[in-house]
């Protein structure tokens, strides 16, 4: 294999992230780090085993990731060449039964994932509403709610390696006596700061304080939250809980949708980004995605595919896990989830809106089809059980940026913004970005600064929301798992998302439940700490690739300072 030791990233931002969160060294390139992931999870770093994969398809898990056409997931970038060998991104827990035990295990297992750098999904429905009699040592129940307080504690606390923060993810049924307090439990601006007001004399809320302070402590503020439905919401699908869950993610984008019918009813964990889905205690993800963006052909896309499945089914083999149960039902299911990023970066360089086309079905065919059949022929050779799922579609926020494409199947977010995120020293920084693809229309048709700001992206189809809702209900007939994929909303209060608009919003979640798995919304700026912040191309062009620190005049990363 030819070695190329320089690194090639399309954006000053990707070099940025790999040399501060995943570069092993400051004299690492990117070729050093494929080598490195491929011999680690395929070949024969591990002294108990020979390779795994076939000496072809090395060569070629290495062409495909040095060629950014596949990045495997953020914990294999972080844990390649490293002695542990945590590469999945994240576990999925339930509590299982409702006994003083099962509280203690359960916060057990979840601060034992948290450590190793992976985040954790967590259904609680079936703890005990608050205010039952605890039959064995007297008293009532607290609930699940304050259980769930003391896990996103811990997730404040539990940073791996210094930089990452925990992520976590919470879900409750429908029907739980609890469910109105989980759904408005973050809505933190209906509690006020006692003794702190506005200028205008109002309360002084968490909201407020979160807006000037992302770290200031509030309720489930590490947490994602959602909402289980199941087959018997399908048939009273006009039920309040239902109605209030609609309001509260047009305001605050909080409670989520995770829907699940018929023999996928069982199906309530998630993973905290949501797009692996299980009905086992304990499951794993073990997360890859294709980048569209960088493959020109169908033929290329089928070899791709491939080749990253099977780069998976070694991540079953090598994989180190946080305890035994893990173990066991990773031997069980062989969960697999193989996503795709750079999907719109795709769908524009063709000349199309963001929207299924036939070309794209056919792609996904391939993607379907063919991630199944190298699969199942690759676990069949290391004696594993065939995977109960293979493709799932992960936000890729971070790798996405590597790869200086748009992420999942996102629209382009912005085509220019501000990005926040955490330095390994703890320092809150932020960096004028703008798309590659945008840059790349720009020079192709010739178009103005005033055009940029009108190229379709997240901002711009908030208006459109059935828009991204149909397409990835089309998009999900080609996905086992699930998709996380965030729809942009104006901010609450605006003309195109108020009061007034609660009824016909609802309806089209309706229309499309039946055929999703889940539904994710963000209203703008409705949380503090929002890490991406758009802004004018012409605003972004000029300060392009400035870092700065946050509330700190002295220091600029860059030598220029940007604002």
């Amino acid at each position: 294999m030819e070695r190329i030791d320089t690194v090639t990233f399309k954006t000053e931002l990707g070099t940025n992230i790999f040399r501060q969160k995943y570069a092993s060294n400051q004299y690492e390139t990117w070729s050093d780090k494929a080598h490195s992931i491929v011999n680690s999870v395929c070949g024969t770093s591990d002294n108990k085993m020979n390779r795994i994969m076939e000496l072809d398809d090395l060569d070629e898990a290495y062409n495909i990731i040095n060629n950014q056409e596949f990045f495997p997931g953020g914990r294999y970038l972080w844990y390649a060449g490293r002695d542990a060998r945590f590469y999945n991104n994240c576990y999925l827990l339930r509590a299982e039964e409702d006994t003083r035990e099962e509280w203690a295990d359960l916060w057990k297992r979840a601060g034992s994932c948290l450590m190793t750098g992976g985040g954790i999904g967590i259904d609680v429905s079936k703890f005990r509403p608050s205010g039952r009699p605890l039959t064995r040592t007297g008293g009532v129940s607290s609930g699940p709610l304050p259980w769930l307080e003391a896990v996103n504690a811990i997730g404040r606390e539990v940073m791996q390696g210094g930089s990452r923060r925990s992520a976590l993810y919470g879900s409750m049924n429908w029907q739980h006596e609890d469910i109105w307090d989980f759904m408005t439990m973050k809505n933190w601006h209906d509690i006020p700061i006692q003794g702190a007001f506005k200028e205008d004399g109002s309360p002084f809320t968490v909201a407020d304080a979160k807006m000037n302070d992302f770290n200031y402590k509030a309720p489930l503020d590490q947490m994602n939250i959602s909402i289980n439905y199941d087959d018997a919401w399908l048939q009273n699908m006009d039920h309040p809980v239902f109605e209030t869950n609609v309001r509260q993610a047009m305001m605050t984008g909080e409670p989520g949708f995770s829907f699940n019918f018929g023999e996928k009813q069982n199906e309530t964990l998630r993973n905290a980004c949501t797009e692996i889905t299980s009905e086992d205690d304990s499951d794993v993800c073990n997360l890859g995605s294709i980048n569209m963006a960088n493959i020109d052909t169908i033929e290329r896309f089928r070899e791709v595919v491939n080749v990253a499945s099977k780069f998976l089914v070694c991540g079953l083999h090598r994989a180190q896990l946080p305890y035994e149960k893990v173990y066991e039902t990773r031997r069980k299911n062989s969960r697999l989830g193989l996503g795709l990023m750079g999907m719109h970066e795709w769908l524009l360089k063709r000349g199309y809106k963001y929207e299924m086309v036939d070309e794209l079905k056919q792609w996904l065919k391939v993607y379907k089809d063919e991630s199944e059949r190298s699969a199942n022929k690759h676990c069949a050779r290391l004696f594993l059980a065939p995977p109960k799922g293979y493709r799932a579609i992960a936000p890729t926020g971070t790798i996405s940026i590597l790869a200086g494409t748009t992420s999942g199947v996102e629209p382009i977010y912005a085509v220019a913004y501000r990005r926040r995120y955490l330095s390994g020293s703890k320092r809150w920084l932020n960096q004028y970005n703008v798309e590659t693809i945008a840059v790349e229309l720009q020079e192709r048709y010739g178009l103005s600064n005033e055009q940029m700001d009108t190229i379709e992206s997240s901002i711009t189809l908030a208006k459109e929301p059935e828009k991204r809702i149909k397409f990835q209900y089309e998009l999900q007939k080609y996905v086992d798992h699930a998709i996380s994929s965030t729809v942009n909303l104006p901010a609450w209060g605006s003309e195109e998302n108020n009061e007034e608009l609660v009824d016909s919003f609802s309806g089209i979640i309706k229309k499309y439940a039946h055929g999703l798995r889940g539904l994710t919304f963000y209203p703008d700026g409705s949380r503090g700490g929002q890490p991406l912040t758009p802004c004018s191309w012409e605003e972004a062009m000029s300060k392009r690739g400035v870092v700065y620190e946050d509330n700190t005049e002295e220091q600029c990363l860059s030598g220029v300072c940007g604002i």
